[in-house]
C-alpha cells in the first residue's frame, strides 16, 4: 500500500506543488491548510510534511500536540532562511527532519524517503524487542516442576538487584535462557548483554577478547579495539563456562568484579564499567577450588547468588510440556505438517534418560518431525540417538553380588574408591562422579567421618 502524506501548507500554489510531486514519487496525499484541519487526519498520515508558519496555531504547536498525544507519525517541518533557530526548536520537540526554503522538489522526496526509512527501523526495532521479551517470559521457558519453579522464583528475586550471579548446571538445562530472563527482567534490560563463552576463546586472545587492546599492543595491532567488558557499559556479561578461564586471566576477572576496572592490554589508562555480571558453569567449581585451577576468591565474589539448574531426568514432569512446545514452535519455523505428538511418542520420550537434556529433546522432536510421515508423531518417529543412551545391563551382566543390598554395594564402591585415591576424598570424589560435599555426606551416613 502506498504510504500516506499529509502536507500542511497555507499557501493553496505551494501547497498544489507539493501535492503532485509526492504523487509523482508513489504517495497518497492529503492536504490540509490550517493546522487545526490537519489535526483530525493525523491518525491516518505514515508522514507529516508540515510549514513552520501557519494560521493561529504554528507547525510547532501542532508538533507538540501530536507529540503529548504519543504518536510517533515522522514530521518534516518547512521552514525559510530567517527562521533556522525555530527549525532547531522543532527538531528538539520531536520533528524528524526539517526543510529550509526554497529547496529543491527533489531533495523534497529524498528527505519524506529517509523519514519513512527511519520510522520503518525504529518499528522493526520496537518489534523485535518486544519478541524478544515474549521469549524470555516464563511461558516460552518451560518449567511446571518444582525444581524449575524455584528457579524462576530465584530469578524474579535477583533480577531486579545488581548482585553477581552463578549458574550451574549440565550442558543443555537452558543457562543461555536463564541468564538472558534475569537480563530481560532486570533495570537494564534496555542495554546491552554481551555473552562471551570462555571455553572457545583461546588463551593466548582472551586478555584482548575480554578487556580490549591499544594500538601497538602486539604486532598486527593496528588501531585500538574495545574488549566485550567496555561494549558491554551499563548492561549484563555474562560468562559462560566460568571454569575454563586460566588463572591469569581469574585475577583480572577478580579486579573486574571487586572494583570495576581493568586497563585494556598494551595500555595504562584504568577504565571504569558499570556492568552486572552473570557466571555459569557445568563444571563443579568446588572440585577445581581442591584441584587449584580456580581461585577461591574468585569464587566466592562469583558465588554470590548461586542458582543450580536441574538436568531433565530430575524433572520430568517438564517433558510433555516441552515436546508439545517444541512440536508447536518448530512447525511455525519450519512449514512442518506434523501438530500433535500420540501418547506412545510421549512414553518413549519419558522413559528415556537425556544426557543432552532439554538441549537434546529439542534436536530430537525438530529431528523426528523431519522424518515423520503422519501429522502427529508416534513412538515408531521419535529418533532418540542411542549413541547417547546410558547402558542398560542385562539379567546377570552388571547385578549385586550375591548377598549383598544396595546399600552395602555403594559402601563397597565408595570404600574402594577411597583406597584407589589414598584416602583423598576429592580424587576419590571425581572418580565417583560427585561432588566432594556428597562424598562427605555419604561417609557420614556410613558413620566414617575422616
Amino acid at each position: 500500500m502506498k504510504k500516506q502524506v499529509l502536507i500542511v501548507e497555507d499557501e493553496d500554489k505551494l501547497r498544489r506543488i507539493l501535492e503532485l510531486q509526492l504523487l509523482d514519487a508513489g504517495f497518497a496525499v492529503e492536504k490540509a491548510a490550517s493546522a487545526e484541519e490537519a489535526l483530525p487526519l493525523v491518525d491516518r498520515a505514515d508522514l507529516i510534511l508540515t510549514d513552520f508558519k501557519l494560521p493561529k496555531m504554528t507547525g510547532l504547536d501542532m508538533l507538540q500536540v501530536i507529540r503529548r498525544a504519543d504518536s510517533q507519525v515522522p514530521v518534516i517541518v518547512m521552514t525559510a532562511y530567517g527562521t533556522v533557530e525555530n527549525a532547531v526548536e522543532a527538531m528538539k520537540s520531536g520533528a524528524s527532519d526539517f526543510l529550509l526554503k526554497p529547496f529543491s522538489l527533489d531533495h523534497l522526496t529524498t528527505v519524506v524517503n529517509k523519514a519513512l526509512e527511519i520510522r520503518n527501523l525504529r518499528e522493526e526495532n520496537r518489534q523485535l524487542k518486544e519478541e524478544l521479551g515474549r521469549k524470555y517470559r516464563w511461558d516460552n521457558i518451560i518449567g511446571r516442576s518444582p525444581g524449575m519453579q524455584e528457579v524462576f522464583a530465584a530469578v524474579m528475586r535477583v533480577a531486579p538487584s545488581r548482585a553477581t550471579v552463578l549458574l550451574a548446571g549440565e550442558n543443555g538445562v537452558g543457562k543461555d535462557l536463564i541468564a538472558r530472563s534475569i537480563h530481560h527482567h532486570s533495570p537494564r534490560k534496555d542495554r546491552p548483554f554481551v555473552k562471551i563463552t570462555c571455553a572457545s576463546i583461546p588463551e593466548n586472545l582472551m586478555e584482548s577478547e575480554l578487556f580490549g587492546y591499544e594500538k601497538g599492543a602486539f604486532t598486527g595491532a593496528n588501531t585500538s579495539k574495545p574488549g566485550k567488558f567496555e561494549l558491554a557499559d551499563t548492561g549484563t556479561v555474562m560468562l559462560d563456562e566460568i571454569g575454563e578461564v586460566p588463572p591469569a586471566i581469574q585475577v583480572k576477572l577478580l579486579r573486574v568484579l571487586q572494583e570495576r576496572e581493568f586497563e585494556r592490554l598494551g595500555g595504562s589508562k584504568t577504565l571504569h564499567i558499570d556492568v552486572r555480571i552473570i557466571a555459569a558453569t557445568n563444571r563443579d567449581l568446588r572440585a577445581a577450588l581442591e584441584d587449584g585451577t580456580f581461585r577461591e576468591d574468585l569464587y566466592y565474589r562469583l558465588n554470590v547468588v548461586p542458582i543450580e539448574i536441574p538436568p531433565l531426568r530430575a524433572r520430568k514432569v517438564d517433558i510433555p510440556f516441552l515436546a508439545r512446545h517444541f512440536v508447536e514452535k518448530l512447525g511455525q519455523e519450519t512449514g512442518s505438517r506434523v501438530r500433535g505428538i500420540t501418547d506412545a511418542a510421549m512414553d518413549k520420550l519419558m522413559e528415556y534418560s537425556w544426557p543432552g537434556n532439554v538441549r537434546e529433546l529439542e534436536n530430537v522432536i525438530e529431528r523426528s518431525m523431519v522424518m515423520a510421515s503422519g501429522e502427529k508423531l508416534d513412538a515408531d518417529d521419535i529418533r532418540l540417538d542411542m549413541n547417547l543412551r546410558p547402558h542398560k545391563a542385562v539379567a546377570g551382566e552388571f547385578g549385586l553380588p550375591d548377598g549383598m543390598n544396595l546399600d552395602q554395594y555403594e559402601q563397597e564402591i565408595i570404600k574402594e574408591a577411597l583406597r584407589k585415591a589414598d584416602g583423598n576424598k576429592s580424587m576419590a570424589a571425581r572418580a565417583l562422579g560427585i561432588t566432594r560435599n556428597a562424598l562427605r555426606y555419604r561417609l557420614t551416613q556410613m558413620g566414617i567421618e575422616s
